[in-house]
């Protein structure tokens, strides 16, 4: 690992420079959007955009990067970033900040791609899991430390959009200037939701429900925490604990879900997940209470992507898990779209509070169905599965590409290292 921070330590800065305008724009817009008299239903409406603009970007970036390059590509999307993120200060509008929602949506998606494309490139067989490990550390790092930042300045003034924009802006410096040569960019052709649904139903279900529960965590939570009459710094920190409980917990679950039955697994997390959510409903009140459970549903939620994918590999053969990222990034993606749409108008019909009721009905939605495929098909023997490789919630078609490479490329160890056993 220190050999990975060693050698793409500019990189890996870019990106928490990037992360950290991308953190504090989702809860500064949730806080911001209240002082400009936005509803519940509006700062939903807002906050999808960023998803249909992700999953659109998510498509609409390999062709761009094929077309006029890395560097072009990267240069021209981080700029409009930087331009979106100043604008909304200046455009006070529903309307507008939807728009810049997606644009900024768009936009990212595309940069992920080239900055995780570069990484990728500068990892060998040997690091490329451990760079993986470290990007995700980076990532969850940028978004805590967002939340922190809030704390700095009036969230009714423009200074806070001003300093994420500057971070954008800055990002490009150690990510240009660090890395050589572009890399050869290439993306498998992605395999039909059809085929990726009868091999593997609960990863196709549970990730279209992990969608809708991450982008209500991601988009809404800061909404929640406004409605809710808590202060900035109360919020940051409600915000924070999310991510700080998924950066916590995503090795410990990472570690179990390569030594047990993952269906089993998966329906221990979300039970719990799901369990913090009606405890948070019942003692809303009490902001140590929401603090201790916002650690908890973080904590289980943003791991259980990894572990999704790993249960969908499971039913994969190694040539065909490439192709197979492609179909759940985008399942991810419809239910991100819709996940801010739904909790917004339960939050404007039923209160603040039915917040925690969407992302539990949804966790327990997860549950059952895990349950009811224990009954339909027989788990593989633990020996036979494929490994557990982490991935962000909001990860590139590159960088889940590059987690089932770890995890094809360790599952080929495992079956080198049983070879030899066996010969003894």
């Amino acid at each position: 690992m220190i050999v990975v921070f060693k050698n793409s330590w500019a990189l890996l800065l870019g990106m928490f420079l990037l992360m950290l305008g991308n953190g504090v724009q989702g809860t500064l817009l949730g806080i911001r959007g209240a002082l400009e008299g936005f509803t519940p239903g509006a700062m939903s409406l807002i906050m999808s955009g960023y998803f249909v603009g992700f999953l659109g970007g998510s498509q609409m970036a390999p062709y761009m990067i094929r077309r006029v390059g890395h560097v072009r590509v990267f240069a021209a999307l981080a700029s409009m970033i930087s331009a979106a993120l100043i604008l909304y200060a200046a455009l006070p509008n529903e309307y507008a900040w939807f728009a810049l929602r997606v644009i900024v949506g768009f936009c990212f998606s595309g940069v992920y791609v080239v900055a995780e494309s570069w990484l990728n490139d500068a990892a060998t067989n040997e690091t490329r899991g451990q760079a993986l490990s470290a990007y995700l550390i980076v990532q969850m790092m940028g978004i805590v430390a967002a939340q922190w930042l809030l704390n700095f300045a009036d969230v009714g003034g423009f200074i806070l959009f001003i300093i994420i924009s500057v971070a954008v802006s800055v990002s490009f410096a150690p990510i240009l200037l660090s890395v050589s040569p572009a890399p050869v960019f290439q993306t498998t052709k992605p395999m039909s939701l059809r085929r990726l649904y009868k091999a593997s139903p609960l990863g196709i279900v549970g990730t279209f429900l992990l969608g809708a529960v991450f982008a209500a965590l991601f988009g809404m939570t800061a909404v929640y925490g406004t409605e809710k009459g808590m202060t900035v710094g109360e919020i940051s920190i409600f915000v924070g604990m999310i991510y700080v409980g998924g950066m916590l917990m995503q090795f410990p679950i990472g570690w179990m879900s390569d030594r047990m039955d993952r269906r089993l697994l998966i329906i221990g997390v979300t039970l719990i997940g799901s369990a913090a959510t009606l405890v948070a409903f019942a003692f809303a009140s009490s902001i140590t209470t929401l603090l201790i459970c916002s650690f908890i549903i973080g904590g289980v939620a943003n791991p259980l992507y990894s572990l999704l994918l790993a249960y969908t590999n499971d039913f994969l053969e190694l040539d065909d898990m490439a192709a197979a990222s492609g179909g759940l990034i985008f399942i991810n993606g419809i239910g991100a779209i819709t996940g801010p749409l739904l909790v917004g108008w339960m939050m404007s019909e039923l209160g603040p509070d039915s917040f925690f009721l969407y992302i539990g009905a949804l966790m327990l939605a997860m549950a059952v169905y895990a349950i009811y495929r224990t009954f339909q098909r027989k788990s593989p023997d633990v020996d036979d599965t494929n490994s557990y490789a982490p991935v962000f919630g909001t990860a590139s078609p590159v960088a889940f590409e590059v987690a089932q490479e770890v995890a094809i490329e360790m599952a080929l160890e495992g079956e080198e290292g049983n070879d030899s056993v066996n010969s003894l």
